[in-house]
């Protein structure tokens, strides 16, 4: 069997780039000014990146919520405003998700996601409809086709499998080394202030248009504004790509006391907001509870977050996150049974859904059930194919159940995309050590 040697880091980064955005460079009117701007991505390529890329990071945060009735409301929110957007012809989805940290983003093809955890903090429809028109603004001015235009975002591709690696030794020890935050936003655009202050316009035009009172971004502002200043790590990572300031702030009174003033006698929908959103109130105590877990995580303090996963679970037992946080937990502290265990029970609960399959087979590989990790990540592969993560770990659990042959071709598959880190050093040696490789 022949194995060609693997590509160089610097082919595969220069691969990915010319894969995203093609070879021709060209110009294009942007949609939001007229103006000509560069632009190496066309509308379909945001449309394929986005349907290649989003699907990871929506997994990465647990899916979408499984209350239809929310999920249809934020739907109807959001496209009341995708109507009234300078591309109201592109492919827009909107997706409240299970995720317990406070964030909201949008893919360049229009599908845009907003966690459980910001949603409690929002007081009325028209503060939502803020949210999601700023994130709609990012779409319109295409901000981030033009970042990677100019090659600041070639990493998309790459950083794809970083967010679900686990550290694998030899010995199995550390095998879960890598699972403790995976709703990192690797894949996401970190836009600049002149960017977010162009999508908190363009989310003001589209709610007015769509007869929200702009107050609505005036108290979005207010509310990020306070959560940073009482909890700073709570928005570490939306402050990370939606650089926030009291400038902004400002911006925004002055806007809605100005150039919006009309939309005063808008909407604000506060009641109808409070009737949609109150099954995700009546669970804000088992939110809270995976938050505090979450940050102990974060510091490495698993004793307590682990008690924190399980007061959670007191009050929503077949809550999907929780579920999974505590099986991530259980997994660093190398409580590989009671991780299989929990994991198991999140696929059961949210089937369509397909970290938990994933989860699982770390844990399996952690109890020696190699048949059943091998199983899970097989079928994790089938819900969302393209992780080259999922490649070794395939080959790690054919290893251990003897089959070499097979376990080679997946270590080499790995070695296609993966270069570097632990997991790139150990099948490399497993390939040189069985004579694949010279």
């Amino acid at each position: 069997m022949y194995f060609p040697p693997p590509l160089s880091r610097r082919d595969f980064l220069k691969i990915s780039a010319l894969s995203l955005v093609g070879l021709t460079a060209g110009c294009a009117a942007n949609p939001v000014t007229g103006e000509s701007q560069f632009m190496l991505v066309s509308r379909d390529q945001e449309i394929s990146i986005d349907k290649q890329q989003s699907p990871y990071q929506f997994s990465a945060d647990y899916g979408a919520v499984q209350d239809q009735a929310l999920s249809q409301y934020v739907t109807e929110v959001g496209m009341s405003l995708a109507t009234k957007t300078h591309r109201p012809d592109m492919p827009y989805s909107f997706r409240p998700l299970n995720a317990v940290y406070v964030n909201a983003y949008a893919f360049p093809g229009g599908s845009i996601g907003l966690t459980r955890a910001i949603m409690l903090q929002l007081d009325n429809e028209a503060e939502l409809a803020a949210l999601l028109g700023h994130e709609l603004g990012h779409v319109n001015a295409r901000h981030t086709a033009a970042r990677m235009s100019k090659g600041q975002l070639t990493s998309l591709v790459v950083g794809l499998g970083a967010a679900v690696a686990g550290t694998v030794s030899e010995n199995m020890g550390d095998i879960a080394a890598g699972l403790g935050n995976l709703g990192t936003g690797a894949l996401l655009a970190r836009y600049s202030r002149e960017d977010e202050r162009q999508a908190d316009d363009l989310g003001m035009l589209y709610m007015m248009r769509a007869g929200y009172d702009t107050e609505g971004m005036v108290g979005l502002m207010d509310m990020l504004n306070e959560q940073h200043q009482a909890n700073p790590s709570a928005l570490e990572l939306m402050f990370a790509t939606h650089p926030m300031s009291s400038e902004r702030l400002a911006t925004a009174r002055q806007a809605a006391a100005g150039k919006y003033a009309t939309s005063s006698e808008y909407r604000l929908n506060r009641e109808r907001y409070l009737d949609n959103t109150a099954s995700l109130r009546r669970i804000k105590p088992a939110i809270q509870e995976m938050q505090k877990g979450s940050d102990f995580m974060g510091k490495k303090d698993y004793a307590q977050a682990a008690k924190h996963f399980e007061a959670a679970l007191k009050h929503t037992p077949n809550d999907y996150a929780g579920l999974l946080l505590l099986a991530k937990c259980r997994l660093v502290q190398k409580n590989y049974a009671e991780a299989a265990r929990r994991a198991t029970r999140a696929q059961a609960v949210y089937p369509q859904e397909p970290q938990a399959l994933q989860v699982a087979g770390m844990a399996q590989l952690g109890t020696r059930e190699y048949d059943k990790a091998l199983k899970n990540f097989t079928a994790y592969d089938k819900q969302l194919p393209g992780n080259p993560y999922t490649s070794f770990y395939k080959g790690l659990a054919l290893e251990k159940m003897g089959h070499r042959q097979d376990a080679a071709k997946q270590y080499y598959q790995f070695l296609q995309s993966v270069n570097q880190g632990e997991q790139a050093k150990y099948a490399y040696t497993r390939l040189k050590e069985w004579g694949y490789v010279q």
